[in-house]
């Protein structure tokens, strides 16, 4: 085993799992290969215009990695991915287990181009695959002409709309695979309260460890159809796809144009197994009833993750036959935590289920986390375990502060859990709004909103939604009584640089705001006030061509 990144890997960690049998010898991609030579005519991979066998995926695997290595990345560089959902994103994946380089496809429509350059300078990107037009302002700017300027990005892979990987390398081969579980091999950027992203470095083991989990205990298996209704650039999306990866199942990618019918999508591709989020299963549950769908769907089975699921929801995918799968994760963690296929309903509205496999949490005291918390009391929920990250890329302190000094990951979110190890969430540490699965940061929004001349305060926060649980509300108060309203402050932001899906869906104008002694807003004053009806904020809607 070798390592060319700093990471949390130890041989105490090594042991540990691997005598466990958590952790193995196998990759990604060593898994692709031994299910293309038992079943190479067994399909592994389907988007709307193409549907690839293990043998197809492993020689388009190949070419890439060939085509990779020609251009001289080394081991452990980086290959970043800025796609919709498509089959490429899965195959830079397994090309990089393949070759030792890391993938970063963590790149999100909602992202500026600015943005994206930025991760690129970050984790000194040495090739880019991305689409012309796709992103928050690709209409605006070219990230093609931005990476080129960058002296450390050896080539940019142009994919067209449509278009696909297919590349001529002309007999080359890479190296032999990669025969090391153990090397960072996945680098997913998530954010913390300031919205500055952290990279989550994770390997083949750990993304393995809670993939072969959750395939045990929802019995996938080879004859299973996976729907990842969440994109590749999200981490649902590539737990998704390690799990077929790992027990030689049939991957589905969403990439229905907006308007498009999911329910056929569903019965045209037999799927079996869906991962989503709660706005997604609200979006079938609306075009079951609207056609009146009387048949029983081949889905049986569907991970929501991302927010918590209302109880009618729950019950009505039920009657269609579908088990939801109430979980809990992070993308330092994967995951780790679900309900089961027999258990109760009412487990599956109020909890978030047990630990799999290889992974356990502690609940620590809120406001000491170094103290385990009483049992069922709440308190902040402590993490550990074969599916942990390897850490965060480049960066030592926030690694370190991650952890209590017992070496548990302090997660942020509270909870409490029960005599039969179910978690119930009651809380989260930071003010984080989180809308249909996305997280939006106040931070960045109110920095640029106090840039307006008339503002002298703001301060984002959530209003609950039922279709995607929060949208973004913006409290301000104006300078000498002086409001441009809703129109200008929207084109101030966007002017200023915040991404479209960011944008908040409403406005609330105040004359004073609650302050505590430090000068802070008390944002749970404005929550509760909205939720009370004392305060009523103004639908808004920002369009580009205002």
């Amino acid at each position: 085993m070798s390592n060319t990144i700093l990471s949390l890997l130890s041989r105490e960690r090594l042991d540990e799992h691997y005598r466990s049998g958590f952790w193995r010898h196998d990759t990604i991609y060593s898994l692709l290969m031994q299910h293309a030579s038992r079943s190479p005519d067994h399909f592994a991979l389907r988007d709307r215009t193409r549907r690839l066998t293990y043998r197809g995926l492993l020689t388009a695997v190949d070419a890439f990695a060939a085509d990779l290595a020609g251009r001289g990345e080394r081991l452990g560089e980086r290959v970043s991915v800025w796609l919709p959902s498509s089959i490429e994103t899965a195959v830079a994946l397994l090309a990089c287990s393949r070759n030792g380089y890391v993938c970063c496809p963590s790149l999100h429509r909602e992202n500026t181009v600015a943005e994206v350059s930025a991760l690129l300078e970050r984790t000194r990107s040495a090739a880019l695959l991305a689409r012309p037009g796709y992103g928050a302002d690709a209409d605006q700017q070219d990230i093609f002409s931005m990476a080129r300027r960058l002296p450390f990005v050896r080539h940019v892979y142009r994919l067209e709309a449509g278009q696909r990987l297919e590349l001529d390398v002309g007999g080359r081969q890479a190296a032999p695979p990669s025969e090391d579980p153990d090397r960072v091999i996945y680098l997913a950027f998530t954010s913390g309260t300031t919205g500055v992203p952290k990279g989550v470095m994770h390997s083949d083991n750990t993304l393995l460890a809670n993939a072969r989990a959750v395939a045990a205990d929802w019995r996938l298996g080879a004859h299973s159809v996976i729907y990842s209704l969440s994109p590749l650039s999200h981490n649902l999306g590539i737990g998704a796809l390690v799990t077929a990866m790992a027990i030689g199942a049939e991957l589905v990618v969403h990439d229905l144009p907006t308007g498009e019918s999911l329910l056929d999508r569903l019965l045209e591709t037999c799927a079996t197994y869906l991962v989503g989020v709660p706005t997604h299963a609200i979006d079938l549950l609306s075009e079951l009833r609207a056609r009146s769908f009387p048949a029983a769907l081949a889905v049986k089975g569907f991970r929501i993750s991302g927010a918590a699921v209302a109880g009618e929801v729950i019950a009505e995918l039920m009657r269609h036959g579908i088990v939801p799968q109430s979980g809990y994760g992070m993308t330092e963690t994967c995951s780790h935590q679900y309900t089961l296929p027999e258990d109760d309903p009412r487990r599956i509205v109020e909890t978030v289920g047990r630990c799999c496999s290889g992974f356990e949490i502690k609940i620590w005291r809120e406001d000491e986390p170094d103290i385990e918390a009483p049992p069922g009391e709440i308190g902040q929920i402590g993490s550990r375990g074969a599916s942990l990250m390897l850490g965060y890329f480049d960066n030592q302190i926030a690694t370190e502060q991650a952890f209590n000094r017992h070496g548990w990951l302090m997660t942020g979110d509270l909870g409490c859990v029960d005599d039969e190890g179910y978690l119930r969430l009651c809380g989260r540490l930071k003010d984080v709004i989180n809308r249909g699965g996305r997280k939006i940061y106040p931070a960045p929004i109110e920095a640029l909103a106090l840039c307006h001349p008339a503002v002298e305060r703001a301060a984002a926060f959530p209003v609950k939604d039922g279709r995607l649980g929060e949208k973004v509300c913006l409290a301000v108060v104006y300078r000498h009584s002086v409001a441009p309203g809703g129109k200008a402050i929207l084109a101030h932001l966007n002017t200023a640089g915040l991404s479209k899906f960011d944008m908040p869906e409403y406005l609330l104008e105040l004359d004073q705001m609650k302050l505590t002694p430090t000068g802070k807003v008390i944002k749970r004053d404005l929550v509760e006030g909205v939720q009370q009806a004392r305060l009523c904020p103004v639908p808004v809607r920002w369009r580009g061509d205002d």
